[in-house]
């Protein structure tokens, strides 16, 4: 998988020149560089650590100090959500072919949806922590305005990356990977994280909308994701598991799965609220029946991948920002799990829970760390190419490499 997806910057093979103190981007020709392939991946660091704060408010029980590190930790990723977006606006500004070919590129193009994650988890992250920090009033406006921008953005990429994938030349038969789910899975992320909206609307129409919206974006991510989780089934068993730096991306298909679960427990609680009592009662069902069977299958899928990524350790896993994908859906397994644990009130998913947040904050400190350190010396800002086999082009190759 690539650091930054783009075609070869035409510096390539020039000695490098003049860095920065203390070697800051160093591996840079230079330091303006790293607006240059300013990829929507970059996204993905914003997803995996607001999940770390916001999973951490979903847990079934409490520790000392733990509230009040996750809202520290919410702060970074709404830090990181801002001085990305502002990047993105110098790359978009100065080096507008390079952003224009991302939805060309065959990897690339599907973390399309990482964006509108992004807004989505930090919007969802102000009403539940950073309300403490910033105030109830300014806390839901942060979050209104962040969930509404998300999930505009979320509802075009789950139908114009597919479009452009139809449309285009076609796809290699071993090309469906876990990426494939990133441009669908944003509609999945507005339900779960639209439910907390509802209580805030008035009774009428209002609520109802967006109660109705919420299943209905339910049900868009759900049944695609089925589609697409099929698909890559079908290639590991036919084709293998594929090249070292595409083993990250089977985590995200935990991403859907543990979203749903996450959803449907949610919007279950909040039905009464705009729905008569037996629809109200049949949607509280509904969190249960769906939710545990999903997450019996989610766990199975998180034993493959951690087996699959523990055999790949062993013989190299070369790092990248595809590694961010072990932090989201595993984020999106323990608020599934919490929101099953309070809703049938059972212990062992309690301790599930806890079990499975251990897992997502060891993740987390360890990718962190790493993109940082790869960050500070530039390599993560620079292009690489695709491993092959590489996924098909979602689009005629018009600035693909």
């Amino acid at each position: 998988m690539t650091h930054s997806f783009a075609a070869p910057s035409r510096s390539a093979g020039r000695r490098p020149g003049r860095t920065l103190p203390w070697g800051l981007l160093r591996e840079l020709d230079r330091p303006s560089d790293l607006f240059r392939h300013l990829g929507p991946n970059w996204f993905a660091s914003v997803m995996g650590t607001g999940i770390t704060a916001n999973a951490a408010a979903t847990l079934p029980v409490h520790a000392p100090g733990l509230r009040t590190a996750a809202t520290a930790v919410w702060a970074l990723a709404a830090l990181l959500l801002v001085a990305l977006t502002a990047a993105w606006g110098v790359h978009w500004t100065r080096h507008r072919e390079q952003a224009r070919a991302h939805a060309d590129h065959p990897v690339a193009a599907y973390f399309w949806g990482a964006p509108a994650m992004a807004l989505i988890t930090v919007g969802a992250g102000s009403l539940s922590l950073g309300s403490d920090w910033i105030g109830p009033h300014a806390a839901l406006g942060v979050d209104a305005v962040l969930w509404t921008a998300g999930t505009v953005l979320g509802l075009v990429t789950a139908v114009w990356i597919p479009y452009r994938v139809m449309t285009g030349t076609g796809v290699p038969a071993d090309a469906a990977f876990g990426g494939w789910l990133m441009p669908v899975v944003p509609p999945m992320v507005s339900a779960a994280t639209g439910a907390a909206l509802v209580p805030h609307l008035a009774p009428g129409q209002g609520r109802l909308i967006l109660l109705l919206g919420c299943y209905a974006m339910f049900g868009i991510s759900l049944f695609a994701s089925v589609v697409i989780i099929t698909q890559i089934w079908g290639r590991l068993v036919r084709h293998g598991i594929g090249p070292a730096a595409m083993v990250p991306t089977l985590w995200i298909v935990l991403g859907p799965l543990g979203q749903s679960v996450t959803a449907a427990n949610l919007l279950g609680n909040v039905a009464h609220l705009a729905l008569p009592h037996p629809d109200a009662a049949a949607a509280q069902a509904f969190g249960f029946l769906y939710g545990v069977p999903t997450w019996g299958f989610a766990m199975m899928w998180l034993a493959l991948a951690a087996s699959v990524t523990a055999r790949t350790l062993r013989t190299g896993l070369p790092f990248s920002l595809t590694w961010w994908s072990f932090t989201f859906p595993a984020g999106t397994c323990v608020t599934g799990t919490s929101a099953l644990a309070v809703h049938l009130g059972s212990t062992p998913l309690k301790v599930a829970a806890v079990a499975l947040y251990g897992l997502l904050v060891a993740a987390w400190l360890t990718v962190a760390a790493r993109t940082a350190a790869h960050s500070a010396r530039g390599g993560l800002f620079k292009p690489a190419q695709a491993p092959a086999p590489a996924p098909g082009p979602p689009a005629p190759a018009t600035g693909a490499r």
